[in-house]
């Protein structure tokens, strides 16, 4: 095989997965606009998009905000396009720290909207589901967005044949994503992850990132 036929195979294992990706991220964007998720800011550090949920079951935060059954909350997704790309080698201590400057500009952000937004004043929390490739990394996650104020709420045991399935359905949009993005950074625990439920309400969201803060 000459320099050429290795030229010519990277080139087209790069653009087939180019069109690949592109594929993934339209799908993504379809079933976004279903759900109702969007962007809640333009600014090119954030890595979350909104949904404004309703509550099935009534939870108590720390700071005693409570959220009862039917009451709108503000959900957070990832926006994968804007994630920093994990290194081929694994995440980094550089990466981590991008991660975390793009963490609290997102919140920063998404306090800003919250308060621009009088429609949205009987939101009192924000939840994450954060997908984790493996069940021993729960509590790890846990630790990570406690420094952002987020607490972890354990969702009831035992999911319904509905709730399997579409957690399965979940995990692989995820993986698709992950391989459209890096496609190194794909791994066979992605179609395991497990959910990590965080809290943050919204007095802490705004002590913290607000303007006054």
């Amino acid at each position: 095989m000459t320099v050429w036929d290795l030229a010519e195979r990277d080139f087209r294992s790069e653009h087939s997965h180019s069109l690949v990706a592109e594929l993934i991220f339209v799908l993504d964007r379809r079933l976004r606009q279903r759900q109702g998720v969007f962007e809640y800011t333009t600014h090119p550090a954030c890595v979350f998009r909104l949904q404004i949920s309703r509550c099935d079951n009534y939870r108590v935060l720390r700071d005693g905000t409570g959220l009862r059954a039917g009451q709108r909350f503000a959900q957070l997704h990832y926006w994968t396009e804007q994630m920093p790309p994990i290194p081929r080698s694994g995440p980094s201590i550089a990466w981590a720290r991008e991660l975390h400057r793009r963490i609290r500009i997102s919140l920063a952000e998404l306090a800003h909207y919250l308060g621009s937004r009088p429609d949205l004043a009987d939101i009192e929390v924000i939840f994450g589901d954060v997908p984790s490739g493996v069940r021993e990394k729960y509590a790890q996650i846990g630790r990570i967005m406690a420094r952002y104020g987020f607490e972890v709420i354990p969702e009831p045991q035992g999911l319904t044949l509905t709730q399997r399935l579409r957690r399965w359905g979940e995990n692989i949009l995820i993986s698709l994503l992950v391989f459209a993005q890096t496609a190194g950074a794909l791994h066979r625990n992605t179609l395991r992850r497990v959910r990590v439920p965080i809290y943050l309400s919204r007095r802490a969201l705004e002590e913290y990132f607000g303007e006054a803060a």
